[in-house]
């Protein structure tokens, strides 16, 4: 087979191009930049151009796959509509590949690619295995994707942008976060709501749903109250096996307690329907993820996992590149670069970081991603931001958007009170941030500011 993918620079649109490269298929693409991503792609030896040019398209492709952030009016998608040629999202795509196997979906506005990587690595380490579709590069592999032809298992990061997810027919579902974001394509939060509602009702009868607490309007083991100011709730069929979790309260199923720093390895205990597991470690890990490794834990659980194996499996889980990864860490300074590019993200990120260096001057640099994510969420971002001690913020990164006049990222930096901001170019970043003489550095963003982060590693190294 000839496959071709207009977008594969995409973390979701490589994994899936990898996986056909792997299959013995054909495989080339296009994308708009080359990227560290791009450039490996094609060190595996998938053909790929920057140039929007219909000429550059291989003959007698049998599929092409797209992703839905590829503009409408690119000259490439405009001339495979009018081809003929079999055309067919990246959502469509993973649905087929994920049919006739037991699916472990993970959606949530946040958390998703962490706790999907997390069971990815659990499984991978037992008998049972599992192939992995992930939204990140986990370190452990090295990779966006784990094949293991042989296993029943499959582990997919769920997206809700473009209601992709609906996509899923999971055995296993998973529902980390609610938050109002892809307001540019639901409108507004309700009917965001109303898609991982959806989602999480695709779920099997037979498998379980695993949802943060407080998302959902009742469990049918309790109907009780959970006790959260949460006013978008999920309903969720009785037919559907569901199950809560958290690392912040005693309700749910699944929840950590007694959670705690130690050279700055985490420990925590769990707490399961059945026993407690003590001293669950994760290593060089920041404290957001300790929910993440509880869903993820729930999740290997019901699959058979043993207890030594879901320790293990948790404290040589070494993260994913851009979450939390911290890429200097000496007694004079820190850099950490995190993928974080929603107001929840960003505020969990800079919690951590205040939680493992309490007493340490942070220097915080921030490009917003999307003209409408920035204009409604404006207010929350100055909020997030504001517990950084110098806060830097780089022109905002389109992605798929037009511009949208009047918005801009000097809406984040006119509503944040203290004197301590700065709005500059990549380019001045770097000097900037050495003025200011920090002990910890995080660069936060889901655009192009990861090109920053080796020049910044490298200035703040030497």
């Amino acid at each position: 087979m000839n496959y071709y993918f207009l977008g594969i620079g995409g973390i979701g649109m490589s994994a899936i191009a990898r996986f056909f490269k792997q299959s013995g298929h054909t495989v080339s693409g296009y994308d708009r930049t080359p990227s560290p991503l791009t450039r490996k792609l094609e060190s595996e030896g998938i053909s790929i151009h920057y140039n929007d040019d219909p000429a550059l398209i291989p003959d007698n492709i049998d599929l092409a796959v797209y992703t839905p952030a590829i503009p409408q009016d690119n000259k490439e998608f405009i001339h495979l509509q009018k081809s003929g040629c079999p055309l067919e999202k990246r959502s469509q795509v993973l649905g087929e590949l994920t049919r006739g196997k037991k699916c472990i979906a993970v959606a949530g506005s946040h958390g998703k690619t962490t706790t999907s990587s997390m069971i990815a690595h659990i499984l991978s380490r037992t008998e049972s295995g599992c192939s992995a579709f992930l939204g990140g590069i986990a370190k452990n592999f090295n990779s966006n994707l784990l094949v293991n032809a042989q296993s029943e298992y499959i582990v997919v990061e769920a997206d809700e942008y473009d209601r992709s997810f609906l996509q899923l027919h999971p055995y296993y579902s998973v529902i980390t976060a609610t938050d109002p974001d892809h307001l540019d394509i639901y409108g507004t939060h309700e009917k965001l709501i109303e898609a991982f509602e959806q989602f999480a009702n695709q779920t099997s009868p037979e498998g379980t749903l695993f949802v943060k607490e407080g998302l959902v309007e009742h469990h049918h083991d309790h109907e009780e109250e959970d006790g959260h100011s949460h006013c978008h709730h999920l309903h969720i069929s009785e037919e559907i096996e569901c199950r809560t979790y958290s690392a912040r309260s005693i309700e749910p199923d699944y929840y950590a307690i007694n959670v705690r720093n130690y050279h700055g390895n985490t420990f925590f205990d769990l707490r399961t329907p059945g026993k407690v597991l003590y001293d669950i470690e994760l290593q060089n890990s920041c404290l957001y993820n300790v929910e993440n490794a509880v869903a993820a834990a729930a999740v290997a659980l019901n699959c058979g996992v043993d207890e030594y194996q879901l320790r293990s499996g948790l404290k040589t889980f070494q993260g994913i590149q851009r979450r939390f990864d911290v890429r200097i860490k000496t007694k004079e300074l820190v850099y950490i670069d995190d993928y974080a590019h929603h107001p929840k993200e960003i505020a969990a990120t800079i919690e951590s970081i205040k939680y493992l260096y309490p007493e340490k001057r942070i220097v915080g640099i921030f490009q917003p991603h999307l003209y409408s994510r920035t204009q409604d969420l404006a207010d929350q971002f100055a909020e997030a931001l504001k517990p950084l001690d110098e806060i830097i913020l780089m022109p905002i990164y389109p992605a798929r958007e037009k511009p949208i006049p009047g918005v801009s990222s000097g809406m984040i930096l006119r509503k944040m009170e203290t004197m301590n901001k700065y709005l500059c170019s990549a380019e001045q970043v770097p000097d900037l941030v050495e003025a200011l003489c920090p002990d910890v550095v995080v660069t936060m963003g889901a655009g192009d500011i990861d090109r920053l982060v080796p020049i910044l590693e490298q200035r703040l190294s030497d």
